[in-house]
């Protein structure tokens, strides 16, 4: 997981407002008998990762757990004929690890709290570490088996407790898979994928896009998993846990572009500059813009990319890209070094969410860390998901969700398209439950914890719904339900 680290944000709103918008009590079975149908959940496992762990606020903590997506099925599921369901319990309400160095952020710390800073502005936290790495393997076998930071072809690794500090607390030397099959599961969920694509999108694009490459063990942890291995192993996992005849359902990937993480900061950033600021940032670039059109008049670059590459600012009320370094643009240095591949942002490029504190101007009291990144000095590329790699990011996310859906059909599954259902939350109208409004916007929707990434436990409950829908569509089961309106959301200081 990426360390967030966001800037003081105003926030005004309510976490959920009264609406009249349509809500999804038009598809519950509430005042219906409940019975299994076809399935049989006396033994349900699921698989996945953080999603499925109960993750959110940046880390795993008891709550959190506590409201994960499996438990809120197996609660339903335990009216029809459901047995227990264990969770491998993190030993505090934290999170992180005090021994322990991620090999992404430098650290793991604990959960993302609201609290308020300087301006008494609200904005998100990471907490200290909650206690060193445990181990409750001894307190096993557990049906929640979502393991934070995996991509699809972790599960099947008989090593991966090495690899993995969230799966090394409880693993007993197997792959997640093969704890799961040890089980005779009669019921299965698999939602996995996600970490196959947004740990790139995250980065910014500093990974490789490995379609072509069949070879998992030489990605590096940014890259792009090739969506003929994702088809091969989640075939494989399927094929294991529906051996002895249990049924299952499996989950379709969400676009990134539909959670807050990339859609909070705006992708043209830099707006209200003074006559004197634009007058200033513009005579700065002008050089580079004189460059740029020297080497057009060489034939050297098109039309079309000088244009691309340009920097001009305009003051008052515009939204001014911000300038970055994009990877992508013809390397321009070998003929002139002062001609870096500098672009503004345009609206097909996302800004991720912790690049929002660079993006403001230095202050001595509440941001002396700020750089005014974006205007005299170019954000860097890692913090800018570019409209190439968000393409990349998007033709690997549609091979992978038509793979499931092929899957699931041929298997017999129930399929839950869990992407429509993020694209809706992302939505104007958002969606509502009960009169209760819920959208993707960062910390008022309701729907996503303050990571931006993972949701809430009323949006997990969002989604537990969708798995319940889709299993009672495919196996004549009339599970009820969860109120998302009975789960937690953002907590407000």
């Amino acid at each position: 997981m990426k360390k967030i680290i966001i800037s003081t944000i105003a926030v005004s709103a309510l976490l959920f407002t009264v609406t009249s918008c349509k809500t999804d009590f038009d598809t519950d079975v509430k005042d219906i008998q409940v019975t299994k149908g076809d399935a049989n959940f006396s033994k349900y496992v699921a698989l996945g990762n953080s999603l499925t762990s109960g993750f959110r606020d940046n880390a795993l903590y008891i709550d959190g757990q506590n409201e994960s997506y499996p438990l809120m099925l197996a609660g339903q599921m335990k009216l029809a004929g459901g047995g227990d369901f264990k969770q491998p319990m993190m030993p505090n309400n934290s999170g992180g690890f005090t021994n322990l160095a991620n090999p992404v952020t430098g650290d793991f710390l604990g959960k993302m709290g609201l609290v308020v800073g300087c301006n008494n502005a609200l904005g998100p936290k990471p907490s200290a570490p909650g206690a060193p790495l445990d181990n409750v393997s001894s307190g096993g076998p557990y049906q929640n088996l979502g393991v934070p930071g995996a991509k699809s072809f972790h599960l099947g690794l008989g090593n991966y407790g090495t690899l993995n500090p969230y799966y090394s607390r409880f693993s007993t030397g197997v792959s997640p898979v093969a704890a799961a099959v040890a089980q005779s599961p009669t019921f299965f969920s698999l939602w996995i994928g996600n970490n196959d694509v947004l740990s790139y999108a995250t980065s910014g694009g500093t990974g490789v896009d490995q379609t072509g490459n069949a070879n998992p063990l030489t990605y590096g942890s940014n890259d792009i998993t090739d969506p003929t291995v994702y088809k091969s192993v989640i075939n494989q996992y399927v094929t294991a846990l529906t051996a002895n005849g249990a049924k299952g359902v499996l989950a379709n990937i969400p676009n990134v572009t539909s959670i807050p993480f990339f859609t909070t900061v705006p992708s043209k950033p830099v707006t209200n500059l003074s006559d004197a600021q634009a007058a200033q940032l513009n005579t700065a670039y002008a050089p580079y813009n004189a460059g740029l059109a020297q080497v057009k008049s060489l034939g050297l670059i098109t039309e079309v990319e000088y244009q691309s590459r340009l920097i001009k600012f305009t003051a008052g009320a515009a939204l001014n890209g911000a300038v970055i370094l994009d990877k992508d643009l013809k390397d321009l240095t070998v003929i002139n070094p002062a001609l870096k591949s500098y672009r503004q942002t345009t609206s097909n490029d996302f800004i991720i969410l912790t690049a929002a504190n660079l993006l403001k101007p230095y202050d001595a009291t509440c941001n002396p860390q700020g750089i005014s990144a974006g205007t005299a000095v170019p954000l860097e590329d890692k913090y800018v998901l570019t409209e190439k790699e968000t393409a990349k990011v998007l033709t690997a996310t549609q091979a992978y969700n038509a793979a499931l859906k092929e899957i699931a059909g041929t298997k017999g599954l129930a399929f839950v398209d869990a992407n429509a259902k993020m694209i809706e939350l992302g939505g104007r109208s958002g969606i509502s439950w009960d009169g209760v409004k819920y959208s993707a916007a960062f910390v008022t929707g309701g729907a996503f914890s303050l990571d931006g990434v993972h949701l809430t436990g009323r949006g997990y409950a969002v989604i537990a719904n969708e798995f319940i829908k889709a299993i009672n569509s495919k196996y004549k089961s009339t599970l009820p339900q969860v109120d998302p309106n009975k789960y937690s959301g953002v907590k407000f200081p």
